[in-house]
Protein backbone atom coordinates (compact mmCIF):
# COMPACT_ATOMS: atom_id res chain seq x y z
CA UNK A 1 0.00 0.00 0.00
CA UNK A 2 1.10 3.67 -0.76
CA UNK A 3 -0.27 6.94 0.24
CA UNK A 4 0.46 10.76 -0.08
CA UNK A 5 0.03 12.87 2.38
CA UNK A 6 0.12 16.73 1.21
CA UNK A 7 1.37 19.25 3.85
CA UNK A 8 1.73 23.60 4.03
CA UNK A 9 -1.64 24.58 2.96
CA UNK A 10 -3.39 27.48 4.86
CA UNK A 11 -4.42 31.06 4.83
CA UNK A 12 -1.96 33.51 3.27
CA UNK A 13 -2.17 36.84 1.75
CA UNK A 14 -2.48 38.37 -1.72
CA UNK A 15 0.99 38.34 -3.14
CA UNK A 16 2.88 35.84 -0.16
CA UNK A 17 4.45 32.76 -1.07
CA UNK A 18 3.20 29.10 -0.15
CA UNK A 19 5.25 26.02 -0.10
CA UNK A 20 2.91 22.79 -0.29
CA UNK A 21 5.06 18.99 0.42
CA UNK A 22 3.47 15.95 -0.54
CA UNK A 23 5.16 12.94 1.19
CA UNK A 24 5.28 9.71 -0.39
CA UNK A 25 5.19 6.13 2.14
CA UNK A 26 4.63 2.74 1.67
CA UNK A 27 6.85 -0.03 -0.39
CA UNK A 28 7.67 2.11 -2.96
CA UNK A 29 10.15 1.10 -5.51
CA UNK A 30 10.20 4.15 -7.62
CA UNK A 31 7.98 7.33 -8.59
CA UNK A 32 8.00 8.36 -12.29
CA UNK A 33 5.61 11.51 -12.93
CA UNK A 34 4.13 13.89 -10.40
CA UNK A 35 1.66 16.20 -10.62
CA UNK A 36 -0.01 19.11 -8.69
CA UNK A 37 -3.97 19.67 -8.96
CA UNK A 38 -6.50 22.24 -7.20
CA UNK A 39 -10.10 21.90 -7.33
CA UNK A 40 -11.74 25.33 -6.48
CA UNK A 41 -15.41 25.47 -4.91
CA UNK A 42 -17.87 24.93 -7.59
CA UNK A 43 -15.18 23.79 -10.88
CA UNK A 44 -13.36 20.70 -11.54
CA UNK A 45 -10.28 19.51 -11.04
CA UNK A 46 -7.75 21.02 -12.75
CA UNK A 47 -3.65 20.72 -13.70
CA UNK A 48 -1.47 22.97 -11.71
CA UNK A 49 2.05 21.31 -12.58
CA UNK A 50 3.36 18.02 -13.76
CA UNK A 51 6.97 16.65 -14.40
CA UNK A 52 8.12 13.87 -15.86
CA UNK A 53 11.27 12.46 -17.63
CA UNK A 54 9.55 11.57 -20.77
CA UNK A 55 7.11 15.08 -21.16
CA UNK A 56 9.48 17.50 -19.05
CA UNK A 57 7.75 20.20 -16.67
CA UNK A 58 4.32 21.58 -17.47
CA UNK A 59 2.07 24.23 -15.81
CA UNK A 60 -1.19 25.67 -16.43
CA UNK A 61 -1.08 28.95 -17.86
CA UNK A 62 -2.63 30.92 -15.01
CA UNK A 63 0.38 30.01 -12.80
CA UNK A 64 3.44 29.88 -15.03
CA UNK A 65 6.03 31.91 -13.78
CA UNK A 66 4.61 31.93 -10.07
CA UNK A 67 4.44 28.45 -9.19
CA UNK A 68 7.30 25.70 -9.59
CA UNK A 69 7.01 22.03 -9.27
CA UNK A 70 10.45 20.02 -7.73
CA UNK A 71 11.03 16.70 -6.53
CA UNK A 72 13.64 15.09 -3.38
CA UNK A 73 13.48 11.54 -4.49
CA UNK A 74 15.45 10.51 -1.51
CA UNK A 75 12.70 11.78 0.76
CA UNK A 76 9.89 10.38 -1.54
CA UNK A 77 8.72 13.79 -1.49
CA UNK A 78 7.13 16.58 -4.36
CA UNK A 79 6.83 20.27 -4.02
CA UNK A 80 4.94 22.98 -5.28
CA UNK A 81 6.52 26.71 -4.73
CA UNK A 82 3.80 29.01 -4.65
CA UNK A 83 4.67 32.90 -5.47
CA UNK A 84 2.85 35.99 -5.57
CA UNK A 85 -0.22 34.39 -4.47
CA UNK A 86 -4.12 35.56 -6.21
CA UNK A 87 -7.40 34.92 -4.54
CA UNK A 88 -8.13 33.27 -7.58
CA UNK A 89 -5.42 30.37 -6.68
CA UNK A 90 -7.66 29.58 -3.62
CA UNK A 91 -8.47 26.17 -3.90
CA UNK A 92 -7.97 22.34 -2.35
CA UNK A 93 -4.75 21.60 -3.99
CA UNK A 94 -3.66 17.64 -4.41
CA UNK A 95 -0.81 15.91 -5.49
CA UNK A 96 -0.42 12.46 -7.72
CA UNK A 97 2.05 10.54 -9.01
CA UNK A 98 2.56 7.61 -10.42
CA UNK A 99 3.95 4.80 -8.37
CA UNK A 100 5.95 1.50 -8.49
CA UNK A 101 4.83 -0.24 -5.57
CA UNK A 102 6.38 -3.79 -4.33
CA UNK A 103 3.85 -6.15 -3.89
CA UNK A 104 4.22 -9.94 -2.05
CA UNK A 105 3.75 -11.65 -5.67
CA UNK A 106 5.98 -8.66 -7.96
CA UNK A 107 4.90 -5.44 -8.13
CA UNK A 108 2.59 -2.89 -9.29
CA UNK A 109 2.13 0.70 -10.85
CA UNK A 110 -0.53 2.75 -10.07
CA UNK A 111 -1.33 6.39 -10.09
CA UNK A 112 -1.66 7.73 -6.11
CA UNK A 113 -3.75 11.06 -4.92
CA UNK A 114 -3.25 12.53 -1.73
CA UNK A 115 -6.06 13.71 0.33
CA UNK A 116 -5.83 17.25 -0.29
CA UNK A 117 -4.82 20.40 1.44
CA UNK A 118 -6.57 23.80 0.90
CA UNK A 119 -5.52 26.83 0.28
CA UNK A 120 -6.86 29.92 0.65
CA UNK A 121 -5.49 33.20 -0.60
CA UNK A 122 -7.13 36.64 1.25
CA UNK A 123 -7.22 39.93 -1.14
Amino acid sequence: QVQLVESGGGLVQAGGSVELSCVASGSIIRIYSIGWYRQASGNQRELVANSSSRAGTNYADSVQGRFTISRDDAKNTMYLQMNSLKPEDTADYYCSADILRRESWGSALSTVWGQGTQVIVSS
